[in-house]
């Protein structure tokens, strides 16, 4: 398993009754991988797993792992604020094939690092799979600073590397720096993709690539090939859909951009809402200049 490039966060397509629409999913995974994407999470923030079941989220991540048939790895979304709960998330994503997990770091809890520590190895322990952790404090209430970052890749084996979505440079170099290069650094923010493989990073975890999984792909192929010209040019052109991909909570504008395009039916699930209607207008802006509406 190679972890290099963009990695798209998936959209769950849902019916008009509120069900997995696998149709929609299967195609969505297809098109990713016909437009050049490096691999794919199912069943993360963007696939509204805090919405499902455990039977759900499993068969979520089922799906994905046989559309995808190997063709680029799947790290499954499958971390809980419970240890107890994150084990058998992982236990699911193991047994539905996935290369890895993705585990965020436990919300609401705010555990001290000790704690944290203690967290994943259980996870580790108990399921032996390669685990990238989700720092996305935004979302938890938690920062995973660097030093306690350093004590997760060295005490906890299976932990590969981090999403970091902080889109803090100084706290994503000095990961780097204490981790060192074997622990992956990938990119949970959109708008700083380039900058952040330029200190040390190995790619993206991506919304924006839900709508251009091609570009986000080209950006990161471009940078490692060391065409620096054409990652300039492509991480600027996308920043206008990266704003409108977050002008509400995601994945609330990327989901109905998808419906705009045809490739899945704008359905969520509460608590989220659809999209307000003085947002729907930029967001069909930003599309169009990126040619993906008429």
């Amino acid at each position: 398993m190679k972890i290099r490039g963009a990695f798209t966060a998936l959209v769950t397509p849902f019916t008009k009754q509120g069900k997995v629409d696998e149709e929609a999913y299967r195609a969505h995974v297809e098109w990713q991988i016909e437009q050049g994407i490096d691999g794919l999470v199912p069943c993360g923030t963007t696939g509204e797993a805090a919405t499902m079941d455990h039977e759900e989220q499993g068969r979520v991540i089922r799906m994905c792992v046989e559309q995808v048939k190997k063709r680029v790895p799947v790290i499954a979304g499958a971390g809980s604020n419970s240890t107890r709960e994150a084990i058998e998330l992982t236990k699911l994503a193991k047994k539905a094939g996935a290369d890895a997990t993705l585990q965020i770091t436990p919300y609401y809890n705010k555990p001290t690092p000790d704690g944290l520590v203690g967290h994943f190895q259980a996870i580790a322990k108990a399921v032996p799979l390669p685990m990238v952790v989700y720092n996305v404090p935004g979302r938890t209430g938690l920062n995973v600073l660097p030093k306690t970052m350093a004590r997760i890749a060295k005490e906890v084996p299976k932990a590969i590397g981090v999403k970091e979505a902080t889109g803090d440079l100084k706290q994503c170099t000095e990961i780097v720096e204490l981790c060192g290069p074997k622990f992956l650094l990938l990119s949970g923010d959109d708008f700083t993709v380039l900058p952040l493989l330029s200190v040390g990073g190995v790619g993206v975890i991506s919304v924006v690539s839900n709508i251009l999984p091609a570009k986000m792909a080209q950006l990161c192929a471009a940078f490692f090939k060391g065409d620096m010209k054409k990652a300039q040019a492509l991480n600027i052109d996308i920043q206008a859909i990266c704003r409108a991909m977050f002008v509400e909570t995601n994945p609330i504008p990327v989901k109905t951009a998808l419906s705009y395009m045809g490739r899945c039916k704008p359905g969520l699930r509460l608590p989220l809402a659809p999209l307000t209607e003085a947002n729907v207008t930029p967001l069909k802006a930003a599309l169009k200049k990126q040619k993906l509406i008429k």
